[in-house]
């Protein structure tokens, strides 16, 4: 029955006025409304209808329970993979929270990490310098070698199979202790952005920054927040302007359609193929007050796939997120 017709407005009102004149012990009734908009009232749900949202009335007609109509699988599968991305975001906030706890409690103050940065740093140096320096030895070695090898040479005489053996071991040594060179050198580098990033993060948590520092550029700097796409709100108002910034950040760099888009989350379809980009966004509370951003990037699961998770090309755009969000909170406070 269409609930929209005066004719059944008319026996509405009737189903009313008999729902309230009912007896203590009368049935519950219900009231639903099918896929084509008819209203119905029984006390009794048919089971073709049990899918439907309904709502149990009282003998005076109001509403004291509304049941939900049921979920379609799909709409079960979106719910799972919510719950998925929560769960992966608070433990990524939990880590995060795990070394703060672990930072503050293990140094009394900032000369205490800045004291253990300096012996890690000269510690990395003397293991630099020490393989430079047998790569020079071994250098001079090779020089060496290859003299005796040119004076065989030059007097025509047969270079010995032994002094080829230990040029070419020489040459062997001298490449590998090159790459030994290379690999701390790259270890000292990122020693260097971890250690900066500890610093910063030690000063935040004890508030020894000055007072006049904008908020914004303390939360900037919070360890591994840019490589894990981290954006901190300050308030509600700020975190409703980063939702839709951030909605545009991700529908740009989203090589799949758009799949979800609620006040929790904003996520695009699965990737498909290997270069596809799948960027979702959630937003979770951090405590009472507080509330992040948090950006993530899916590729198809192929060795293609993840090779392309762990680019360099991945790592700029989880990169760039916060500072995005920052820019364009800021013109907005400019305009």
């Amino acid at each position: 029955m269409s609930y929209n017709s005066p004719k059944s407005r008319f026996i509405v009102a009737i189903i009313l006025f008999a729902l309230c004149n009912m007896p203590a012990y009368a049935k519950k009734m219900y009231r639903w409304e099918d896929e084509q908009g008819n209203v119905f009232f029984s006390d009794q749900i048919p089971p073709e209808h049990s899918k439907f949202r309904r709502d149990t009335l009282s003998k005076k007609g109001r509403v004291l329970e509304t049941t939900d109509r049921a979920k379609t699988k799909e709409e079960q599968e979106l719910d799972k993979r919510l719950q998925e991305l929560r769960s992966a975001q608070e433990k990524i906030i939990e880590k995060q929270k795990s070394y703060d706890r672990v930072l503050v409690s293990t140094f009394r103050s900032i000369d205490d990490l800045l004291l253990m940065i300096k012996g890690k740093t000269e510690s990395m140096e003397s293991q630099i310098k020490a393989t430079d320096s047998n790569l020079n030895r071994l250098q001079f070695q090779l020089d060496a070698q290859q003299k005796k090898a040119a004076a065989f040479e030059r007097n025509a005489q047969k270079v010995p199979n032994e002094l080829l053996k230990d040029i070419s071991s020489t040459q062997q040594q001298i490449q590998e202790t090159q790459i030994s060179i290379n690999r701390l050198i790259e270890k000292q580098n990122q020693m260097k952005k971890a250690d900066n990033a500890d610093i910063e993060r030690y000063l935040f948590l004890t508030q020894l920054r000055t007072e006049n520092q904008p908020k914004a550029n303390l939360i900037a700097s919070i360890k591994d927040a840019n490589e894990l796409g981290l954006f901190y709100c300050e308030n509600d108002h700020q975190c409703n302007k980063a939702w839709e910034i951030g909605r545009n950040f991700v529908h740009f760099h989203s090589t799949t359609g758009a799949d979800i888009d609620s006040d929790k989350l904003i996520m695009s379809r699965q990737p498909s193929k290997d270069s596809d980009l799948s960027l979702s966004l959630s937003k979770i509370a951090v405590n009472e007050s507080e509330y992040q951003l948090f950006l993530d990037i899916r590729c198809r699961d192929s060795s293609l796939g993840k090779e392309l998770c762990n680019s360099q090309k991945v790592n700029e755009i989880r990169s760039a997120f916060r500072p995005y969000i920052n820019d364009a909170l800021s013109r907005m406070t400019d305009q």
